[in-house]
């Protein structure tokens, strides 16, 4: 009884990449709400007065590109015997507007692919070691789009397609062990980007970065202990 009671204590550690941007910062501030130990890898400086200052939140320069500085980011994320890494929320993406896929160069394409898959990848790679000791939930971000398309954006859907592809190929591969793997599919998401990139948008239909946190925090938490797999819509009013 005391074990389980020590292990229920325990402070647990979350890993957000894209912690400092529009979504990051909220799901961040949600975590720290909730007590758990926060790691946000970083590479804009000027992104970092975004987050608040808190004794639970770590920031570390990291390139998620880069296949050892992502190792040497979950080093730091483990690090801690009273904190064990229990999540990892992968946030790391963008889009590119380009033209229809005659319009499109294979740079641009692979580009997206590259951008919206490869932090992703090298995050669940190189945590999945320490989550098949403990169990852990990794939440991945895609986008309604990978599920309706829209013209203009070849590179951008197909690597959020890919995301979710992933997500069903983790789920598989590591239900047994304890490691549940979901997807989040927002619709347009209520930042100041987004807000600046469409300006005459009703940004009252767009979900709210605080709204997809709660659904990701949800999805790390012990009530979602049954759920692997899945892809959660998250679509505000859109």
């Amino acid at each position: 009884m005391d074990s389980e009671r020590e292990q229920a204590e325990l402070t647990r550690t979350v890993i957000v990449t894209g912690g400092t941007g529009g979504l990051g910062t909220a799901v961040t501030a949600r975590f720290l709400h909730s007590g758990w130990r926060v790691v946000v890898p970083w590479i804009a400086p000027g992104e970092l007065p975004r987050l608040p200052r808190h004794s639970m939140l770590e920031l570390t320069e990291t390139d998620l590109f880069d296949d050892q500085a992502v190792a040497d980011c979950v080093k730091l994320a483990t690090s801690r015997e009273d904190a064990p890494l229990a999540a990892v929320v992968n946030l790391v993406g963008g889009f590119h507007k380009a033209g229809r896929v005659h319009e499109t160069s294979v740079d641009e394409f692979t580009s997206q692919l590259r951008l919206n898959l490869r932090p992703t990848y090298l995050a669940c790679h190189h945590t999945l070691p320490h989550m098949l000791k403990t169990g852990g939930s990794i939440v991945c971000v895609s986008s309604r789009a990978a599920l309706r398309p829209f013209s203009g954006a070849a590179g951008y859907i197909t690597a959020k397609a890919g995301v979710l592809a992933l997500v069903d190929t983790l789920a598989v591969e590591y239900k047994s062990e304890g490691v549940r793997v979901n997807a989040v599919l927002p619709s347009t998401i209520d930042t100041p980007v987004n807000r600046a990139s469409m300006p005459d948008a009703d940004f009252s239909r767009w979900v709210k970065p605080e709204k997809i946190a709660d659904v990701i925090h949800f999805l790390c938490g012990d009530d979602a202990s049954a759920i692997t797999g899945t892809h959660l819509d998250v679509p505000g009013r859109v």
